[in-house]
């Protein structure tokens, strides 16, 4: 596993173009100071972000995703209206091949309060929003010029969970594409649930094939897979916890390996997770502990899929909420939210351990950053 993961970081050579979400309003949890969709260029030897510009005006764009032909790109926005209508909306934007640029083709309603996340199936054919405020997914089909078409699905969830202030009902918190791009996980905080849809991308089509639970109160955030296809980790908001399950490529099934906890033992922070990656060499997993300001490092046992606890990394800033991983596995990039910094951290391939580069770029309240490679770039 090492030799491999060492010799694709010295296969590689060229550059990102970081695109990074921000939220641009005061609302009851955070104070937005943004503008919309900022564009950066990241060093993929140093980490260090620089050229930081303002690349799209977009109210809230929280969550951002590129299609697999890196051609366009899809944002959502966090609003609870939308063109004098209830809900949030995802839009298109065609990226220019040689700037990066970018110019807006098309918006569509999300039909659901506070979008805050989507994902683009493999073929990019299909984009799936998932709508927090009022606990929904919906599907659009992509045309052939990347524009969204209008809405092809739409599934409504039930449920809530014993926390009275948070899981009063259904909270879609992100739609996740499975590693063979058959089947849509759609973690809901409020029904302490992942949901779990089998897709047809042709016709955009959500049909469901079960679900998974956690345990009461924990509050399903996010979720990534291992790149074996075997495992799948779910980090829990609520109650700052990361599960293990094993997954069912055939069924899309997910079974319950171990919780553990992401905060140290005495933390005094509040619980309050955002975001979990696996690493590309699939030994390590990493979450965000918003209030304890940290980002949790584990081992994967590759055999089990258990996790065992490494440490955790300070993001020196203010509620790292989303954060990115090269596809090199070489660097660790935190957005912290509350302190308008995006910070670079190198990442040991053998250990895990995360140790600041010292570049420190300033983005305002940065909360989602998406990835372009490439040789060359004019930014």
């Amino acid at each position: 596993m090492t030799f491999q993961v060492l010799t694709f970081l010295m296969a590689f050579s060229g550059y990102f173009t970081a695109f990074i979400g921000t939220y641009t309003r005061r609302l009851p949890h955070v104070d937005g100071k943004g503008q919309g969709i900022y564009r950066a260029r990241l060093d993929p030897n140093t980490g260090a972000l620089s050229n930081v510009t303002l690349a799209a005006e977009l109210e809230n764009p929280t969550f951002l995703a590129i299609a697999p032909d890196q051609k366009t790109l899809y944002a959502i926005a966090e609003t609870e209206e939308f063109n004098g209508e209830f809900g949030g909306s995802v839009s298109a934007y065609a990226i220019d091949s040689a700037t990066h640029t970018l110019t807006l083709l098309n918006r569509q309603p999300s039909r659901g309060g506070f979008a805050c996340h989507l994902s683009l199936d493999a073929t990019g054919r299909c984009a799936i929003v998932a709508n927090y405020g009022t606990g929904s997914v919906a599907a659009f089909p992509i045309e052939a010029d990347g524009r969204l078409g209008s809405l092809s699905d739409f599934v409504q969830h039930a449920g809530s969970g014993p926390n009275a202030a948070r899981q009063q009902g259904p909270h879609a918190h992100q739609a996740m594409l499975s590693p063979d791009n058959r089947f849509v996980f759609v973690n809901d905080l409020g029904a302490d649930q992942v949901m779990i849809y089998a897709l047809d991308a042709a016709r955009g089509k959500l049909t469901s094939a079960g679900s998974a639970y956690v345990h009461p109160g924990a509050g399903p955030r996010h979720l990534d897979f291992h790149p074996n296809g075997r495992f799948a980790y779910v980090i829990n908001e609520l109650d700052a916890t990361l599960a293990a399950f094993r997954y069912d490529a055939a069924s899309g099934a997910l079974t319950h390996i171990h919780t553990v906890p992401t905060l140290p033992p005495g933390a005094t922070a509040p619980p309050s997770c955002a975001d979990v990656h696996v690493h590309p060499n699939g030994c390590f997993v990493y979450g965000s502990n918003r209030n304890h300001d940290s980002i949790a490092i584990f081992a994967i046992d590759q055999a089990t899929g258990r996790l065992t606890p490494i440490g955790h990394q300070p993001t020196q800033g203010g509620q790292p909420r989303n954060f990115a991983l090269t596809p090199d596995g070489r660097f660790l990039l935190a957005e912290n939210q509350d302190s308008d910094t995006v910070v670079s951290f190198r990442i040991d391939p053998e250990r895990g351990t995360l140790t600041p580069t010292g570049d420190v770029a300033h983005v305002p309240t940065p909360v989602c950053m998406k990835l372009l490679v490439h040789s060359k770039v004019n930014l």
